[in-house]
């Protein structure tokens, strides 16, 4: 399955440096011979909470300096829309693939599931723990991004505060897929003891991540039910869709935001 974007619409934002001195790639040393980098968006007038945000698909932001500026892969749900948490009050930090799966469409799920993700992401959030001392901080995933904030936060026996899963990956993939795997078909979401989030789009035409399934929890965990928005602009597993919540970015990171920050939020967002 791949959640980033259709071809038309793949492109890479610059970002000046200049304009926002806060903004900053950082490349952590993680395991052996292996660097993990994420970019840290400009920092909110008054920061109340760090949002650790995991894109879809491969997970690859391709983030790199070009003459003086960043650049990255901007059309994901989450990185699209990080200006959005930003106005909120939450740091944004948005996570790439490590360097050892840059190669091909990047991390695959036994990797999102696995012990050395755990370990790159753990120097993460150690380093914005430094950085934003007594700041409650989030995972955030969307669609096979939500297979790494899960599966990281059941992981964290502290500093995490919650998670939230956007268009969750509830479904594996076919072995025909490009991107077969087992998303968090298998997953126990009980294993997370901080508390989570679901937020998804009652329109979402993705096979690997219906609604329904994300209704079916709500007896048990805070679901957000997103409605309407723009017609898609591409098909319906990737971001310009209900699937990345096209056209309602604002309103669903402003719940979303609402709900770490332990305000009143809105379950159902039209």
């Amino acid at each position: 399955m791949k959640v980033g974007l259709s071809a038309v619409f793949f492109a890479s934002v610059v970002v000046s440096e200049v304009a926002a001195s806060a903004q900053e790639i950082v490349t952590l040393p993680t395991r052996t011979d292996v660097t993990q980098s994420y970019f840290l968006a400009s920092l909110p007038n008054n920061p109340q909470a760090v949002v650790v945000l995991f894109p879809g698909s491969g997970g690859l932001m391709r983030l790199r300096h070009e003459q003086g500026q960043i650049k990255f892969s901007a059309g994901n749900f989450l990185v699209r829309s990080r200006s959005e948490f930003v106005k909120r009050g939450a740091i944004a930090a948005i996570v790439d693939a490590p360097s050892d799966q840059q190669s091909g469409w990047g991390m695959s799920d036994e990797f999102r599931l696995g012990a050395d993700h755990f370990r790159d992401i753990a120097v993460v959030v150690g380093d914005l723990k430094k950085r934003f001392p007594e700041r409650p901080l989030f995972l955030i995933g969307t669609s096979r991004g939500s297979t790494s904030a899960a599966a990281l936060g059941a992981r964290f026996v502290q500093d995490v505060s919650g998670v939230v899963l956007t268009a969750a990956m509830f479904r594996q993939t076919g072995r025909q897929s490009k991107e077969p795997g087992s998303g968090l078909s298998g997953f126990d979401f009980a294993t997370i003891k901080v508390p989570v989030l679901f937020v998804h789009h009652v329109s979402d035409q993705c096979s690997v991540t219906p609604y329904s399934d994300a209704a079916r929890l709500s007896d048990r965990y805070p679901l957000i039910s997103v409605a309407g928005g723009l017609p898609p602009k591409s098909t319906p597993c990737e971001a310009f869709s209900a699937h990345g919540f096209l056209g309602k970015e604002s309103e669903t990171v402003e719940e979303m935001v609402n709900w770490m920050l332990k305000k009143p939020f809105r379950q159902e967002v039209k």
